[in-house]
C-alpha cells in the first residue's frame, strides 16, 4: 500500500506558494517596465558590454539565448546569456536585468567570496523554479 505524509505538504505548500508569488512579481515588473525606453536607447546587451568594461573585464562573452527571462551567467564558460526579450530590447527592464547578471561576472571576476555559494545552489534553484513555472 502507498503511503504518503501529509505533514511533508506543510512543508512544501508555503515555499512553493512563496515561489510562485515571486515569479509572478518578476514577470509582472519585468513587462511593465519593458514599455518604458532608456534615456540613452542602450539595449540590455549594450548597457552590460558597458558595465563590463567601465570594470575592466573583456573576456566575458554575451549571447542571445531563448526563452523568457532565462538570463544568466555561466562562470565556467564566462557566458552572460540574455534572453531575447533583453539582449536587443532598449527598455529600462532589458537594462535592469542584463546589469544585475554582468553583475554576477564582475563578482566572478573579483573572486567575490559568497559566489561560491550562489553557484552551487543554481541547479536546485533551476529545479524550483521549473517546478513553480510549470
Amino acid at each position: 500500500m502507498f503511503f504518503y505524509d501529509f505533514q511533508y505538504m506543510l512543508w512544501i505548500l508555503p515555499g512553493l506558494l512563496l515561489s510562485l508569488w515571486a515569479s509572478w512579481r518578476t514577470r509582472s515588473a519585468f513587462s511593465k517596465y519593458s514599455r518604458v525606453r532608456t534615456a540613452r536607447g542602450l539595449t540590455g546587451a549594450q548597457a552590460a558590454q558597458e558595465m563590463l568594461r567601465a570594470a575592466g573585464i573583456g573576456d566575458v562573452k554575451i549571447v542571445a539565448t531563448s526563452g523568457m527571462l532565462t538570463d544568466h551567467y555561466n562562470p565556467a564558460t564566462k557566458t552572460l546569456a540574455l534572453s531575447e526579450d533583453v539582449y536587443g530590447s532598449p527598455s529600462i527592464a532589458a537594462v535592469g536585468v542584463a546589469c544585475h547578471e554582468a553583475g554576477h561576472a564582475v563578482q566572478h571576476a573579483r573572486a567575490y567570496k559568497p559566489l561560491w555559494l550562489r553557484s552551487a545552489l543554481v541547479p536546485t534553484a533551476n529545479i524550483a523554479r521549473r517546478s513553480a513555472t510549470s
